[in-house]
């Protein structure tokens, strides 16, 4: 269980009071996600299954809509093959086993496509109310998912349907919008959760450039005679609906942080979508081009893609794949600590391991802490001054010291004060380094004084 799991864990474990309590603090974006998981706690009980259960079932959800999508607007061999390509997409595989919120976005952002393009075929107002609602709850466990109506204005506007459908999408996409609004206005008050996030990186953009490329050669094997434009009575042509959805939204948001950094690909991972779509329509072209039955020609390829994708889907099952780990962070302090022990987390926020695994630092005291997070409302609690932590650590002969290797050792000024007090009063006598962080002893040296 990784640093982020470990959020969705301890949040989902407080009360509806407490998690709205915490809400209006810190990570109000994921605030029907925390409700979401409350609930399934409660109903099936707490474990690592259920924490990653929903996110399994949303991306085979999302599968199944992108084989309807590509069956729909090209067929069956199409859609197939975009579905089997979906599951092999890496970022996928990777969401798909994270207690996190992005396979429900994407699993919603699918649903909202499938949704459109039924009302694209037979208007109605059914259709474009559960249009607008798909959106909303995406919108809701991520509003970053709105940046598909970028996409989708653009298939409008590729596909040239009648005036009315137009507008009736111009007023379901507006109510989800609206829906959203009072979320994106308390998230953007807590707009200093954002700012770990780095600038863009030249791996980050080349990832994109290559699904872009990817996407751009399959668009260009699937193309038709018919181009973009629906004739009255048909269907979407699939590059008008997939290359949008695939260029539009991250690339919206990589302009964004170009003046403010918030660019990260799970914030943007329904993409994927689009980019299965072009995948499956291209398999199919390459079939009719060489004359080889489709799902011969499907199964060739999805083989290939298996196999070379292999070394990538056996690493995302390791925890190896994963920044940190919180449960053997946590059994680390239980084999190394003794009653009566004192234990600091540098930086704060690594608190999350004794959140999730509290019987494990049972007899070991947080000398740091004033507040806890259920009393505070946050996530990691409140700490004291400098001074009285200074004060506390030199009251304990014996610290535990829980510290993230990727953080800078001296980023507050608790944790300098910290880290100043065991310097000159404290000998380290054994370290544990696992998968990102470190569980080391202090014992208080004999020269000092108090």
């Amino acid at each position: 269980m990784w640093r982020d799991e470990a959020a969705t864990w301890q949040v989902a474990h407080r009360t509806v009071p407490e998690i709205w309590h915490l809400l209006e603090r810190v990570d109000v974006v994921h605030g029907l996600y925390y409700l979401f998981m409350h609930g399934a706690f409660a109903l099936v009980g707490d474990s690592l299954l259920t924490l990653r259960l929903p996110s399994v079932l949303a991306m085979s959800g999302a599968a199944a809509l992108v084989t309807l999508l590509g069956s729909r607007l090209a067929n069956r061999s199409a859609g197939v093959a975009a579905g089997l390509a979906f599951t092999l997409i890496p970022a996928v595989q990777q969401y798909a086993q994270e207690g996190r919120p992005y396979a429900l976005v994407t699993a919603c952002v699918a649903l909202a496509c499938w949704l459109l393009v039924f009302a694209v075929d037979r208007p109605g107002a059914g259709p474009w109310a559960a249009y607008s609602m798909a959106l909303l709850v995406a919108a809701l466990l991520n509003w970053f998912s709105l940046l598909v109506l970028l996409a989708h204005a653009a298939t409008i506007t590729l596909a040239r349907p009648p005036r009315t459908t137009v507008l009736s999408w111009g007023a379901a996409s507006t109510a989800a919008v609206l829906g959203t609004l009072p979320l994106v206005v308390a998230s953007e008050a807590q707009s200093g959760q954002a700012a770990w996030i780095p600038s863009i990186s030249g791996s980050t953009l080349l990832g994109l450039l290559l699904a872009l490329l990817t996407g751009a050669v399959c668009a260009w094997l699937a193309r038709s005679g018919k181009g973009w434009r629906t004739p009255p009575g048909e269907r979407l042509p699939l590059v008008s609906l997939a290359l949008p959805l695939l260029a539009l939204p991250p690339l919206a948001l990589l302009g964004v942080s170009l003046f403010r950094p918030v660019y990260l690909a799970r914030y943007v991972l329904f993409s994927h979508l689009g980019l299965a779509l072009l995948i499956g329509a291209a398999c199919h072209a390459l079939a009719c081009r060489l004359r080889t039955p489709p799902r011969r020609t499907t199964a060739v390829v999805m083989a290939v893609a298996f196999v070379g994708l292999l070394p990538v889907q056996l690493s995302l099952r390791c925890a190896s794949s994963r920044v940190d780990d919180v449960l053997s962070t946590a059994e680390n302090v239980a084999a190394v600590s003794r009653a009566g022990d004192a234990v600091l987390f540098i930086p704060a926020a690594r608190r999350d391991t004794a959140l999730v695994s509290p019987a494990e630092f049972t007899g070991i005291e947080d000398i740091a802490l004033t507040r806890d997070p259920l009393e505070s409302g946050t996530l990691k609690g409140l700490e004291d001054t400098p001074e009285r932590i200074a004060r506390a650590m030199l009251e304990v002969r014996r610290i535990v010291v829980v510290r993230d290797e990727r953080a800078s050792p001296a980023a507050t000024e608790r944790d300098r004060a910290k880290q100043r007090i065991l310097d000159a009063y404290f000998v380290r006598t054994s370290e544990t380094s696992e998968r990102g962080r470190s569980v080391m002893v202090f014992q208080r040296s004999p020269q000092s004084a108090r």
